[in-house]
């Protein structure tokens, strides 16, 4: 495949840091038993809430109050930040690739995400430093698939749509990065990760 490639931006939950909200509902159902699966269920039937948050439109604070009622007071917001803020794990085997790429191309983390889970969960992380930027919904105030947070990248990059290739599970995302002339592949696995970037030259 004959293409320069100069950035290669990836996606963190799921690629970097699988995610399991199993984790906060076991948590939650120690102080009353059913009370984590109902707060998912009302947080999933309220998606608006969750994007809004993504995108830096609601407050923090604001947030937190209305999952505390979700929750019916059973914990503090504190407790809230911290159990919500349980449930990534590390991709070892992904992270690994960062030290051997960041030698030959510039590379961007691109996440919808929250101040609450980039606080608690993931910013204290080493492999972040190998990134040149974060690029991160709730700072720039747009979400993928949205074209402008692609175009944030490009911004930071200062380079040209067809010179960024963009690593991201949802099929969605990875297809709009396509529309402005990125390829993008859709992350499955550690063993195709590294295929795909074989086949490309980007991997040795």
């Amino acid at each position: 495949m004959n293409r320069k490639y100069s950035a290669i931006v990836f996606d963190l939950g799921q690629v970097l840091l699988p995610f399991d909200y199993n984790i906060f509902i076991e948590a939650i159902d120690k102080y009353k038993q059913g009370l984590g699966k109902a707060f998912i269920d009302k947080y999933n039937s309220n998606y608006n809430i969750h994007r809004d948050f993504e995108r830096g439109k609601i407050p923090e604070e604001k947030f937190i109050r209305q999952m505390l009622n979700w929750l019916e007071h059973k914990i503090t917001a504190e407790q809230f930040c911290r159990y919500w803020s349980s449930i990534f794990s590390l991709n070892n085997d992904v992270i690994s690739l960062l030290p051997q790429l960041k030698k030959n191309y510039k590379l961007f983390l691109l996440s919808n995400t929250n101040s609450i889970h980039k606080k608690y969960g993931y910013e204290q992380y080493d492999f972040l430093n190998y990134f040149d930027r974060l690029i991160l919904s709730h700072e720039v105030g747009y979400v993928k698939p949205e074209e402008q947070i692609y175009r944030e990248v490009e911004k930071a990059s200062q380079l040209a749509s067809d010179e960024h290739i963009f690593i991201d599970d949802i099929k969605e995302y990875a297809d709009a990065a396509r529309l402005i002339g990125w390829d993008s592949i859709r992350f499955e696995s550690y063993n195709q990760l590294k295929d795909e970037l074989g086949v490309r030259g980007i991997l040795k």
